[in-house]
């Protein structure tokens, strides 16, 4: 007998699915599918008739297009005056709300009285004139449309004319028609690649969104392709070279493809909040198969180290012909790229590095170091951060979304840390929003804030369980942010731009608004030790031993005995422990108003084998005041110093003439080196290049010899890598100036 309560399903019942879920789309919604592809264009009929077909053939007075001249070679007018003369590339490449020129000859003299025509440009897939992606232009006044036209020289059968884009039209690739009204219907020429050009970003037109009124800032963050990238620590800064490359062949098609993957709608391709935010999302390959993936465990058998690139041209084509993502990244291969992608489009931006940068994992402002009963660190329950250094983006726009005052500099971050509505990235988020504790606008202002302003707190956990705040040290994180300076080799610190100064009036009131709109700090103040522990600075070269001598400072008039805890790790830049390859406990007795140094040799084959891609080591010193049962803490981070390549190029050259750049290296290890790339590139003067070496003995040297002809004059510098998986983080480069 059945169960009465029991559910019945008939028989013709559906099957459960079992298989993935349909893809969503716009089916249903409109009649037209949302045009999300630059690359695909659709084919505008060579003639439209009026009603009726008329007579066979056209009256023979009628006018005809016999030629198109983009005017797109580099004598033209259009590359100079729009600055995109450095493109390598045969298609004509403009800048929107800005004039440029085509010739177009007719077959007899053009008569404004009775002739018809107009200049089509459409881009992408169902072109409409209501979205923008189609724009005819009259240069004959017949009507207005977003673009301008005019006629600006006439010679015999050919006319000159001038069109001006929209200064917020769609930015891509366009292709142009010619289309002439005949007393049968509208005749317009064949579609011809030849007419193919690109609209930009332009920031050197006031109407445009990106536009930065500063001409030193605009070659900077626009024009140069030679970039220093900021690493190391903050009291051992470290410099990278890097091509960014975006004038190179066929950059500027890839940046146009990352938009098409990431099905981007062609209608909101002239908005660069919008264009950032899907790129800083599509850099990543994190959600949706974008252009790098990251990786920070230092096994990189299956693509190229992040410390081996050299620059930004060969990861965008590689991505671009592949279409598969490029392996591999960390903070400043994903900010270089960025900058490329953002460069090459127009958009005014530079590479950030920031200092002691905290990923806060709970978001409430506080970076929690959690010790023992006995002063040592507990590194399994300590899961905050904090980043030695981390680079991210800053471009140039304004932002009508926001209230005024909060447009300019923007950062956006393509390195994937936490999700941003669903998606790992971050950004655009207002740098004065971020100084002002405006933490409420979008996009992601409270993350960035908090990678700047965050206090660490070593909270002391006793055997229950409880936690209490021993020591907040309000000032270790955004110790320091940098970018390079507009046309120098210098660096800029802009912390300034991201808070005030510490313990400044206007830094409280920032701390207290940004409280206020869900940004928890650490309430407590624990008052200071009497005890002080110093670090001296430290330059160590890779394979050294050396003595790290520890200061104790007793302030008070009694005498003190701190129990301490010296630990010495392995760490990755991002402040995550490798492997702990020293420990010390000693007990310091410290008489009234003295001091006592306590010496501690580290030797090299204790560090050496552990060493991860960054060689950096971290030093956290604790200890517990017996007498006060107060906590001391200090921590310092000591990058070792790689040895160096040795690049060699001649002073001046001349464009277009051969020349040879040498690299020189030295294994000065007692040990083989393994599996070497040695990569080298040089802004307008060689496209990347690499060797490899499977081996290096101990004691020998390399010497390769490359020649390369400059592309144009002008300062610039020819840079290498040495990479492999006993060594990274080797570079050398060498200044040239190339004469016409």
């Amino acid at each position: 007998m059945s169960d009465p309560g029991a559910t019945v399903v008939p028989s013709s019942a559906p099957p459960v699915p079992s298989g993935p879920p349909p893809k969503l789309t716009s089916r249903g919604r409109s009649t037209d599918p949302v045009a999300s592809s630059n690359s695909d264009s659709s084919d505008v009929p060579e003639f439209e008739p009026f009603g009726m077909p008329g007579p066979r053939g056209f009256p023979p007075d009628f006018l005809d297009i016999f030629e198109v001249d983009m005017m797109r070679g580099q004598e033209d007018i259009n590359r100079k005056q729009h600055r995109t003369d450095l493109f390598n590339s045969v298609d004509l490449i403009v800048r929107r709300g800005q004039e440029f020129q085509v010739k177009v000859t007719f077959n007899r003299a053009y008569n404004p009285a009775q002739d018809k025509f107009a200049l089509e440009f459409i881009i992408g897939t169902s072109p409409h004139y209501s979205k923008g992606t189609y724009i005819p232009v009259y240069p004959n006044k017949e009507r207005r449309t977003a673009w301008e036209g005019r006629i600006a020289n006439t010679s015999g059968n050919t006319l000159t004319i001038g069109v001006t884009p929209a200064a917020d039209c769609i930015v891509g690739k366009y292709h142009m028609y010619v289309a002439v009204v005949t007393p049968f219907g509208i005749r317009r020429t064949r579609r011809d690649n030849s007419r193919d050009l690109y609209i930009l970003f332009n920031p050197w037109v006031k109407e445009d969104a990106v536009f930065l009124d500063n001409e030193e800032e605009r070659e900077e963050c626009v024009m140069n392709e030679f970039g220093i990238i900021y690493h190391g620590a903050f009291d051992d800064i470290a410099e990278r070279n890097w091509n960014f490359g975006q004038f190179n062949y066929g950059i500027l098609d890839a940046c146009l493809y990352i938009m098409d993957r990431a099905e981007m709608p062609i209608t909101n391709r002239g908005d660069p909040i919008k264009v950032t935010r899907k790129a800083s999302a599509m850099l990543n390959s994190r959600d949706d198969e974008g252009v790098l993936v990251g990786n920070w465990s230092g096994d990189y058998i299956y693509g190229v180290a992040p410390t081996s690139w050299t620059g930004s041209t060969d990861i965008l084509i590689s991505y671009a012909k592949s279409k598969m993502p490029v392996c591999y990244a960390q903070c400043w291969v994903y900010a270089a790229v960025f900058n490329s992608f953002l460069r090459c489009l127009g958009i005014p931006s530079r590479v950030v590095t920031n200092y002691y940068s905290a990923h806060d994992n709970d978001g409430n402002l506080k970076t929690d170091i959690i010790l023992n009963e006995s002063g040592r660190i507990d590194r399994n329950r300590t899961k905050d951060s904090i980043w030695n250094y981390h680079c991210w983006n800053e471009c140039f726009m304004s932002r009508p979304d926001l209230p005024p005052g909060f447009g300019g500099w923007q950062v956006v971050d393509a390195t994937p840390q936490e999700t941003s509505d669903g998606l790992y990235r971050c950004g655009p988020a207002s740098v004065m929003a971020i100084k002002h504790g405006q933490t409420c606008y979008p996009f992601d202002a409270a993350f960035v804030f908090a990678e700047v302003n965050s206090d660490v707190v070593f909270y002391s956990r006793s055997r229950e369980g409880t936690m209490e705040p021993v020591k907040v040290n309000r000032s270790h994180v955004g110790r320091m942010v940098l970018t390079k300076t507009p046309g120098d080799t210098t660096r800029r610190d802009i912390t300034e731009h991201y808070k005030y100064p510490e313990g400044s009036t206007e830094e409280r009131t920032v701390l207290e608004k940004a409280e206020s709109y869900g940004c928890h700090r650490e309430k407590s103040d624990p008052p200071p030790a009497d005890v002080d522990l110093v670090l001296p600075a430290l330059e160590v070269t890779i394979g050294d031993d050396f003595d790290l001598n520890l200061e104790f400072v007793n302030n008070s008039d009694e005498q003190r005995i701190v129990d301490a805890y010296i630990s010495g790790s392995v760490v990755y830049y991002t402040g995550v422990t490798a492997a702990e390859f020293l420990f010390r406990n000693p007990m310091v007795t410290i008489g009234p108003k003295k001091s006592v140094k306590e010496l501690v040799v580290v030797e090299s084959k204790n560090y050496l084998k552990r060493l991860v891609e960054q060689a950096n080591l971290n030093f956290i010193i604790t200890g517990k005041v017996q007498e006060t049962g107060q906590i001391v803490s200090t921590m310092k981070v000591v990058p070792l110093r790689n040895p160096k390549l040795t690049v060699t190029v001649a002073e001046f050259g001349r464009v277009s003439e051969e020349m040879t750049a040498t690299v020189e290296f030295t294994n000065p290890f007692n040990f083989n080196l393994e599996g070497v790339y040695v990569r080298m590139e040089g802004p307008g003067l060689m496209l990347p290049k690499f060797k490899y070496y499977s081996l290096i003995p101990a004691g020998s040297s390399l010497i390769w010899v490359e020649y390369f002809a400059p592309l144009r004059a002008g300062k610039s510098r020819v840079f290498a890598t040495l990479d492999c998986p006993a060594l990274r983080q080797v570079h050398g480069q060498a200044t040239i100036t190339v004469e016409p």
